[in-house]
């Protein structure tokens, strides 16, 4: 029996994370400011938006090198929709809600120090909410167990200064019960504080998902495939990880030397104890993906390929270059996945980019998983380059401009040697605009789904970037310094042009 994909229709989307939004106090929030971009999506049938994995941030502002797989970045948090539902009472609003709102990128220290005041409003004026609140949020607590790890393991970050758990004193760091209970008794309140914050996180967010199926948008997340090694997923977990007690890396994830790197990729987090996962039939990574499908419809799994094989390194190795290939059991894990969320139509899309093994496509195809293709990939002057759209065969893709690794496309095509300028002026009609010639380039691609980040959308240049791999500074802060009203125009145009391509029905 042949499955079918979870995508079976020509549409188009946009990808911008929701910190990148105007509305919040400091970055986009969980509150009125995302669904306005909802109603505006639905307005002009634009029916996908994808966003970064909302989990907590590294000390770069990265979400993909999170302190948790389960939680929610705290600085989400909407200050409005709190005192509107009366959570917070006693607040100075002016403090909370009087900052400038307009600029274009935002402060991480900022956001961390208001994260902080909220959740000390929320626990002064806990007391004041009523039972039936307090019932909520104490079935909540049961609901998620991964809840109490994650709470116990930031209040104890917090108290060693944000030191990595493998620096802790060494009963933490073994997470030894008896000594750990004790501790926990004379910091109930600051666990407690986490627990109500990542509560309203989760309360705030499905309102949000809620609003979005009923105007008709789908919600694409976004997933890493390894965790981070100073993570309560690692340090709650650590038969499940290629790790010591005392957090000593025995193996590291990343990739072989190729075109790119003559020495590979080191990544430095702890790869997976595959046979220990197998024997706990998944429940791990079970409990991670029902998470993520409780927060959105489709899934971008991210290093998709480790799925079917993974390169591993010696923890304490310098480079990647000595490294092995090692299989993995994903074909079993996709197969219960299957049987968890009740379809044979996985909500998936394979982050196959880079060079692919047969045996990852194989993967991917046995489970009709969309694949993604990058268009500013393509023009290298490979005739066989996968990326080119002559070379994107069948619809089950997700076409981009770009990723939020990219440039954007603005600043790409200044890149570009004078030789392939000329090359796409001749054979593909390159204007003076070249983010809206490689937007109607990937909307005239067979792909089912195509998305443009909303950078090439607003024709925007490098300055509005979001995060250029490989290095650590000034990252992931862009936001969107303008009104939703005032990109109404950009986003009639790209539904238009959606429409001309039998990808929007208007």
């Amino acid at each position: 029996m042949s499955l079918n994909s979870v995508l079976n229709k020509k549409s188009i989307g946009i990808l911008i994370h929701p910190s990148s939004l105007p509305g919040g106090s400091y970055c986009g929030t969980f509150g009125a400011g995302a669904k306005d971009w909802i109603k505006k999506l639905s307005k002009h049938k634009i029916n996908y938006w994808q966003f970064l994995p909302l989990t907590p941030t590294d000390s770069t502002g990265s979400p993909y090198s999170s302190p948790s797989s389960f939680a929610l970045n705290p600085w989400f948090l909407d200050i409005n929709e709190l005192i509107k539902k009366g959570y917070i009472i006693t607040a100075n609003i002016e403090e909370l809600v009087s900052i400038k709102n307009n600029n274009d990128y935002f402060d991480f220290d900022f956001a961390d120090s208001l994260s902080k005041k909220l959740g000390e409003y929320l626990i002064n004026d806990w007391d004041s909410q009523s039972e039936e609140r307090k019932k909520d949020f104490s079935i909540w607590v049961k609901k998620n167990n991964w809840i109490e790890d994650y709470s116990i393991f930031m209040v104890i970050r917090e108290e060693f200064n944000k030191l990595p758990w493998w620096q802790w004193p060494l009963e933490f760091k073994q997470k030894r019960v008896e000594i750990l209970k004790q501790w926990m008794n004379n910091k109930k309140e600051e666990i407690l504080k986490t627990k109500l914050i990542q509560w309203h996180l989760d309360k705030q967010w499905k309102e949000i998902k809620d609003f979005a199926q009923s105007e008709g948008i789908k919600l694409i997340g976004d997933l890493p495939f390894y965790v981070s090694r100073d993570s309560a997923d690692v340090w709650s977990n650590k038969s499940l990880f290629s790790i010591s007690q005392n957090g000593e890396l025995l193996f590291q994830s990343g990739v072989p030397p190729d075109y790119f790197s003559s020495t590979g990729q080191l990544w430095g987090t702890p790869t997976y104890y595959w046979a220990k996962h197998k024997r706990t039939n998944f429940t791990w990574w079970r409990e991670r993906f029902k998470r993520q499908f409780e927060l959105v419809d489709i899934l971008r799994l991210d290093h998709f390929r480790a799925l079917s094989g993974y390169w591993r390194v010696q923890g304490n190795a310098k480079t990647a270059i000595n490294g092995q290939w090692i299989n993995s059991p994903g074909g079993a894990l996709l197969n219960i996945l299957k049987k968890d969320l009740k379809t044979d139509n996985l909500p998936i899309i394979a982050e196959d980019l880079g060079v692919i093994t047969k045996d990852v496509e194989i993967l991917r195809d046995n489970f009709a998983l969309p694949g993604m293709k990058i268009l500013q990939f393509a023009f290298d002057g490979n005739e066989q380059n996968p990326y080119l759209p002559k070379n994107i065969l069948g619809n089950n893709w997700v076409v981009y401009t770009g990723t939020h690794d990219n440039n954007t496309t603005f600043s790409w095509w200044d890149s570009l040697e004078n030789h392939i300028k000329n090359h796409l002026r001749d054979n593909y009609n390159f204007s003076n605009n070249p983010s809206w010639d490689l937007i109607e380039i990937g909307m005239q691609t067979k792909a089912n789904l195509f998305i443009s980040p909303i950078q090439d959308i607003l024709s925007l240049d490098d300055s509005s970037r979001l995060n250029t791999p490989g290095t650590i500074l000034n990252n992931w802060r862009w936001k969107l310094g303008k009104p939703l009203a005032e990109v109404e125009i950009s986003l009639q145009k790209y539904s238009k042009l959606g429409n001309s391509y039998g990808r929007v029905d208007l």
